[in-house]
């Protein structure tokens, strides 16, 4: 018999670990050949891991709510075949003491000549906590010292705040970034003296009151919010744009475009296909920021934000968008959407993006005022299209009329895009809806 050591895949550029959501398999369970093993969970989608071969689950290396990284063995499958012979214990692992001491060493460098890295850390730390500790400089160890009072003990940013005002206060010590290391014997992890936080009060409730713990996904969406508001001064522009062309263009196309596309044409397509355009008038916007430093995107992947049967969000990516002609961005849009609705999205479906459009008219809204996607500078929001009675301009006189009209709102990081930028780049949006070519092909 073999063992097969099966893998977390690498799952998207950027991807580097997933948190085990469910074990799909137990030890002791027969395995075929592409069946799916465990179910994991990146900062982003759901996603299965399938075994590449046929076998019998022995061990698992990790359980539910691990966080494990691309690479690392995550399962132990036995499979047919002769295996290869053990190295000797001599030859693989060096004593303990000796390990302990390399270990310890090897961290005192990574601290003293590398940037903060909270990865290096066993613990689940969140966006926010990370952002926080990186601004005040605390350090992994006592990061790692912070007793959490979150689910699973992890650090709230009620715990770092606390902790950071007892630090400044010298109720508690920093630990500091380097420390001497005897090699005389392993060291010895000591425990630093951290003053308890005070007993959360409990909530009052009435009888018919009923507490519901977040999931995952929206403990994540409510991190990213909460830090891209800490993160970016947002600022909004709005504008009505007729899209009365729009609407009568569609209504006579949509069946001709189905049946020969085997697409729904909805107004989204139309609306990102404007987006785009005006993302290459406006190459300002489809940027991002690190830092001090502002990088100018080449490719113009627009997020599309999509409503999850639950009730949570998720931001799937059209890529090279101002590369779409109208049936392709259909296609994409449908694509991405029905995947989203599924489930089905992969890690790379929801990267790269330079610039997001939310749809706020789905659920009725006039106009919003939505958050920025982070590292992004930039979202639009596109309003729910209604009749409006509206002053028609001609050659003859002015005349109110029944239109179509939507509003567009454009939230913008005014940190690094001033109003000029982020007025004059929706403007441009609407020219493109309000001159749509009403004889045009799809």
């Amino acid at each position: 018999m073999a063992r097969f050591e099966l893998k977390l895949p690498k799952m998207g550029e950027s991807v580097a670990e997933a948190t085990i959501t469910n074990w799909l398999k137990e030890v002791g369970d027969r395995i075929e050949a592409d069946e799916a093993v465990l179910e994991i969970a990146t900062d982003k989608v759901d996603s299965e891991v399938p075994s590449e071969v046929s076998g019998v689950l022995i061990e698992q290396l990790f359980g539910k709510d691990d966080l494990v990284q691309v690479g690392q063995t995550i399962a132990i499958i036995e499979t047919e075949g002769d295996a290869p012979a053990p190295k000797k214990a001599e030859e693989t692992a060096a004593p303990a003491a000796a390990v302990e001491i390399e270990k310890t060493i090897e961290a005192v460098k990574e601290t003293v000549s590398a940037p903060q890295d909270f990865a290096s850390s066993d613990k689940f730390f969140s966006p926010l906590v990370k952002n926080i500790a990186k601004e005040e400089g605390v350090s992994v160890a006592e990061l790692d010292s912070i007793q959490g009072s979150g689910k699973d003990g992890r650090v709230t940013k009620e715990d770092i705040l606390k902790y950071i005002e007892d630090r400044k206060s010298g109720v508690v010590a920093a630990i500091p970034a380097s420390a001497p290391v005897k090699v005389a014997e392993p060291a010895k992890v000591v425990e630093p003296v951290v003053q308890k936080s005070q007993q959360a009060v409990p909530v009052s409730v009435n009888g018919g009151d009923e507490i519901i713990e977040m999931d995952r996904m929206r403990k994540l969406i409510s991190g990213y919010m909460v830090a891209s508001v800490q993160t970016s001064a947002h600022v909004q522009s709005f504008i009505e744009v007729d899209v009365t062309n729009i609407v009568k263009w569609r209504d006579k196309v949509k069946t001709a475009f189905e049946k020969r596309e085997g697409e729904k044409l909805t107004f989204t397509p139309i609306m990102m296909e404007a987006v785009a355009k005006a993302l290459k008038d406006f190459p300002g916007m489809n940027i991002s920021v690190d830092g001090d430093y502002i990088i100018k995107k080449k490719n113009i992947n627009l997020g599309m934000a999509a409503a999850l049967p639950n009730g949570n969000l998720i931001v799937p990516v059209i890529k090279n968008a101002d590369q779409l002609n109208l049936v392709g961005m259909a296609k994409a849009v449908n694509d991405l959407g029905n995947r989203a609705k599924a489930g089905k999205l992969k890690p790379d479906d929801t990267q790269g993006g330079t610039y997001t459009v939310t749809n706020v008219g789905t659920f009725g809204s006039v106009f919003g005022t939505p958050i920025i996607n982070q590292p992004q500078v930039g979202i639009l929001a596109l309003g729910a299209i209604r009749k409006v009675p509206a002053v028609i301009e001609t050659p003859e006189g002015d005349f109110i009329g029944i239109r179509q009209k939507m509003f567009l709102s454009h939230s913008y990081d005014h940190r690094v895009v001033d109003g000029a930028l982020g007025g004059s780049f929706v403007k441009r949006v609407a020219e493109y809806l309000e001159a749509f070519d009403v004889d045009r092909d799809f």
